[in-house]
């Protein structure tokens, strides 16, 4: 009989963003596939739960795929989390639920903590209907999304690290003008919150003048 894999939202800064069943589900399962094992360990043992880990990144999913699969199918019951948020969201995940729907294994994903939810409600900017574009390429393909984004009518997300923010902005007002409305959230949930919104000629100014910028970051644009 074919096992489950479990898809576990984890917080994405404040430990307190956990649902009950989500903590049931950790201490139910025989092990947690975790993109970065120290980082659940410590989730773990503040919520004194004891199942084993075992490593799931990007470097290896190729690779563990297709042995994970076959252990699920003989019966496994293992939950999936990523360092924050909800597996498969610009994090590891695609290729095994990918898997094991193909190959017949239940998947049953749990709803909770996801980066790019608040950071959209708390805006202040349209959300009945949106676009979530994740991370832009670094390079080669960028100027595409960024063309193909500027001309969308809803209002589009994008995440950034915060040492490209200042030239994200400089590109996003290249694109789509400097008085289009958006807005920058950092740290969402932790104690240094922030959710500014402004034309993007003014947070521009504002994360210039900051020496650094820290945190992790959503970047949302109105649409045109």
């Amino acid at each position: 009989m074919s096992g489950k894999l479990y898809l576990v939202p984890t917080p994405i800064g404040n430990l307190e963003d956990i649902t009950l069943r989500a903590l049931r589900v950790l201490k139910e399962v025989s092990l947690v596939l975790a993109e970065d094992t120290r980082t659940s360990k410590n989730l773990l043992q503040h919520y004194d739960i004891a199942t084993p880990l075992r490593p799931f990144h990007a470097h290896n999913e190729h690779k563990v795929t297709e042995g994970l699969v076959g252990q699920l199918l003989a019966g496994a019951e293992w939950a999936l989390v990523t360092d924050a948020g909800s597996p498969g969201i610009s994090d590891p995940g695609f290729l095994l639920v990918r898997a094991c729907v193909e190959a017949g294994v239940r998947v049953e994903a749990l709803p909770g903590a996801t980066a790019f939810v608040p950071a959209l409600t708390a805006s202040g900017l349209a959300a009945d209907k949106f676009h979530f574009e994740g991370f832009l390429p670094h390079k080669k393909g960028r100027q595409t999304r960024l063309l193909y984004l500027a001309e969308l009518p809803v209002t589009f997300i994008l995440y950034e690290s915060p040492y490209r923010l200042v030239k994200c902005l400089e590109q996003l007002i290249e694109h789509c003008g400097p008085d289009r409305r958006a807005c920058v959230a950092r740290e969402i949930t932790k104690m240094f919150e922030e959710v500014t919104t402004a034309p993007l000629s003014e947070l521009l100014a504002h994360y210039q003048q900051k020496d650094k910028v820290k945190g992790e970051l959503v970047v949302l644009v109105s649409g045109k």
